[in-house]
């Protein structure tokens, strides 16, 4: 057993609103057209918010900047530069094949009702009720000791005082029967008050431990945020968690792990490994091809600016049932 860290960052996160900006865009193209392409990247900061990416789509209309200002304020400028999807990229997809290389992994295990790590699940909930009562740019934090108690909890919430900020956490504390050592470092560089794009530049797709199951798992490495699903580095890592999430149960298994790969353009994916509690064995009885993926999850809905918010699992979405 060893000590395991994880955080969170809530949705005011500079980070997390590029995401929720990437995200909100690509529901946006799918509320008027399904077969979209969408690839969307936000980088915001100090005033300013550039999106730049590459979209093919029969919806013409998609206003842009008002969905920047929706999610990070009337005050920040705005500048767009969008390109079609390349053809060279597209012929392979129209072909049903993968929208590009890359390994996906999913993971579930045992240890808490969302299936995920414990760290992971008890920094985000601290995040997610923090955030229910000051929703502003925040952190949290929390390492859990060998033994399984927590060692120590951090937070860090703008425009929350430090006496509040510690109540907030002593209740959250108190509520969820947690024990330990229960270090607390509360807004442990003081008291802060700029958050947000105002404090910090953010990027679509940096949070990537965050949005996947923590710094205890491995990850592919493809972002998620501002991608339609024929990008697999988003349909086939959601199918990886609901193949684990399957696995786990009918195994009755502690952990596993799925690993999945996929050339640009070709359709079949060149390793389907699953790993039952280490015991690896080939995944059977799912269509992993991009466009069965994308059916089997009916991923062409407008249901995504949901997960840029705290993490694309254990939150209730159709792949982690």
């Amino acid at each position: 057993m060893f000590y395991r860290t994880a955080e969170s960052v809530s949705p005011k996160h500079p980070d997390k609103l590029c995401d929720r900006i990437s995200d909100s865009i690509l529901d946006a193209y799918f509320e008027k057209d399904p077969n979209a392409r969408v690839a969307a990247e936000a980088c915001g900061g100090h005033g300013v918010v550039f999106v730049t990416g590459e979209i093919t789509s029969t919806a013409d209309d998609i206003d842009i900047p008002a969905i920047v200002h929706r999610i990070a304020g009337d005050d920040v400028e705005v500048h767009t530069k969008i390109v079609k999807q390349s053809p060279e990229i597209a012929q392979g997809v129209d072909t049903g094949g993968a929208g590009d290389q890359g390994i996906m992994i999913g993971f579930a295990c045992d240890e808490t009702p969302e299936m995920l790590p414990l760290e992971v699940v008890l920094s985000r909930r601290l995040n997610q009720f923090i955030y229910g009562k000051h929703a502003f740019d925040g952190k949290t934090q929390i390492t859990i000791a060998p033994d399984g108690s927590i060692d120590s909890i951090v937070a860090s919430f703008q425009n929350v005082p430090h006496d509040e900020l510690e109540s907030l956490v002593k209740e959250f504390i108190k509520e969820n029967h947690l024990e330990g050592k229960l270090e607390l470092h509360i807004n442990p560089a003081g008291d802060w008050n700029q958050g947000g794009f105002d404090a910090d530049t953010g990027l679509t797709g940096r949070k990537l431990i965050v949005d996947n199951y923590g710094p205890r798992v491995a990850i592919g490495g493809g972002c998620y945020s501002g991608k339609d699903p024929s990008k697999v580095d988003r349909s086939a890592a959601y199918m990886a968690r609901r193949i684990a999430v399957d696995y786990l149960r009918k195994r009755k298994a502690h952990e596993v792990l799925v690993r999945l790969a996929y050339a640009i353009g070709y359709a079949e994916p060149l390793e389907k490994t699953v790993i039952i509690d280490g015991k690896p064995e080939e995944i059977e009885g799912y269509d992993l091809t991009p466009n069965g993926i994308i059916k089997y999850l009916d991923l062409k809905r407008p249901i995504y600016a949901k997960t840029a918010e705290y993490g694309h699992y254990g939150e209730g979405f159709d792949w982690d049932k």
